[in-house]
């Protein structure tokens, strides 16, 4: 989604941009790995998940402005193997986030509101992974969804991977809520997300790690790894989130060893950092620079020094808003 505020992360980004995101020795990754995402009608990739029967592709998707479609991507080429359209939903608004549970089900959350809280409700539609990676139409289920505490924007929807119950983090600058939905959710009438649980971090994404321990929550500028706990979630620690153009994606690799990290823009890289509890390949303890939101930042030292230019801006920003509120 658009923000004049990520408009402002954008120009602070241009020195810091020069720096390819792929690796810090400069050399292409393949796989999960890295990739960069080389279909000209992905343009604004809004959200990632990890195949579950493709090992190596996965699936993505555009915000507001595209059609009801997924696209399946081989992170091995960069390219597009399968786009998927949905069919018995209606136009989609705003699709912001994607997620896999049990079953190889396909969760697409169009929760996403530019203005605010102006929708009463939104959607999520449910649809089989394809078997087959092909150009194909899919039959999908659509859910209405309603807030206990009113309308709000969001941009992260994840699964967990074991109960099959979806949640949902709004998006607040100084911090949202995870939202749990019914234990099952149901075609008639509205399901009501109820918030359980405080998150410290203005949420572009979300992802469960493959056990469902963990739960990684991602933002423009950093990132934080939850404990699961029941849903009664316990910070751990920093993610090592990379500096992109408009970071809102985030997926656990299959095998659960990697986060990988999308951004909206043509010809964008989705850049890959060790998960939670494993040791970084850029510093014996794994540990990033800490970014404004609570994440670290990418392992490169170009990275570092772009994550304090834009920390600096992004602090002017919301110090300027502070004083125009108090004016």
């Amino acid at each position: 989604m658009r923000r004049s505020f990520a408009v402002l992360a954008g120009v602070l980004l241009v020195g810091a941009s020069a720096v390819p995101a792929s690796a810090a020795d400069g050399t292409a990754r393949a796989g999960d790995q890295g990739f960069t995402l080389k279909d000209p009608r992905i343009a604004e990739s809004s959200g990632l998940a990890a195949s579950h029967l493709h090992p190596g592709i996965y699936w993505t998707h555009n915000d507001s402005g595209d059609g009801p479609y997924i696209y399946g991507v081989d992170s091995r080429t960069g390219k597009t193997v399968a786009r998927v359209t949905l069919r018995g939903i209606g136009a989609p608004r705003d699709d912001e986030a994607i997620s896999i549970g049990p079953d190889n089900q396909i969760y697409l959350g169009d929760i996403g509101d530019n203005f605010g809280g102006k929708w009463p409700y939104v959607w999520i539609y449910r649809l089989p992974e394809p078997k087959v990676l092909k150009d194909e139409t899919v039959t999908a289920t659509q859910y209405v969804v309603k807030y206990e505490n009113g309308p709000r924007d969001a941009e992260s929807l994840v699964v967990h991977p074991k109960t099959g119950r979806v949640y949902i983090i709004d998006k607040k600058e100084d911090g949202g809520h995870l939202y749990e939905g019914p234990a099952t959710l149901s075609t008639s009438g509205a399901n009501i997300f109820r918030p359980i649980a405080a998150v410290d971090l203005w949420a572009t994404d979300a992802a469960f790690s493959p056990d469902g321990r963990q739960l990684a929550v991602r933002g423009y500028f950093g990132g934080i790894s939850y404990a699961w706990n029941g849903g009664r979630i316990k910070r751990e620690g920093q993610l090592d989130v990379p500096l992109q153009r408009q970071g809102e994606g985030v997926s656990y690799s299959l095998d659960g060893t990697k986060l990988l990290y999308s951004s909206e823009g043509a010809d964008s890289e989705v850049v890959a950092e060790d998960a939670p509890g494993r040791p970084s390949s850029d510093s014996p303890a794994g540990k990033g620079s800490s970014g404004p939101d609570g994440g670290g930042g990418s392992g490169g030292g170009s990275y570092k020094v772009g994550a304090v230019i834009v920390a600096a801006g992004a602090a002017a920003l919301f110090g300027l808003r502070r004083l125009r509120r108090r004016s």
